[in-house]
């Protein structure tokens, strides 16, 4: 029984680690590594992540520059990021890739509060069907109906405050994002 919980307790934290996660690729300001993990690149017939093929550094708040391992990946790179949803342009600098990051205008701004929303309304729902996975489970273990309450409003608990905590991540991203 302990078990369900400590499983329902884990599930939840990776529900809020995904969400983190995603929280991480959205663009706000400033310039972040984490806007190019999902890029995947074409590679020698292969698709790989920008990790496995050029380095990603910040000099500038503004700026990012990729630096990649190979020379010959910098043709891929730059597709990769033409073809990807980020509408950035990259700029060939000698070995390196420079994607320089315009200013986010208020509608972008706005599009993107409401994506991060929408983001957190999803990692609720996760949630709350993670806490109705754990009652149903409790449910058939066959236990005493007492014992089956007070583990139900245990893991009601868990699921108010991971969904507080849900609620945190959001107010933060999206005060980030306002921030102009």
């Amino acid at each position: 029984m302990s078990d369900v919980i400590k499983d329902t307790e884990a599930k939840m934290a990776k529900a809020l680690e995904v969400l983190r996660q995603k929280y991480s690729g959205v663009r706000t300001g400033r310039a972040s590594p984490a806007l190019l993990e999902h890029l995947s690149i074409e590679y020698y017939g292969s698709h790989v992540s920008l990790k496995q093929l050029a380095s990603v550094s910040i000099p500038e708040p503004r700026t990012l520059v990729i630096q990649p391992f190979d020379k010959g990946a910098m043709k891929e790179i730059e597709k990769a990021i033409q073809k990807s949803d980020l509408g950035l342009t990259p700029n060939t600098d000698g070995g390196v890739i420079r994607l320089n990051l315009p200013p986010l205008t208020e509608e972008k701004r706005k599009d993107l509060v409401k994506f991060t929303k929408r983001e957190a309304e999803d990692t609720k729902v996760a949630v709350r069907n993670i806490r109705r996975e754990a009652i149903d489970s409790l449910k058939a273990l066959k236990l005493p109906q007492d014992e089956v309450k007070v583990k139900e409003e245990a893991i009601q608990k868990l699921t108010d405050k991971e969904i507080v905590e849900i609620d945190k991540v959001f107010v933060a991203k999206e005060k980030e994002i306002l921030e102009v």
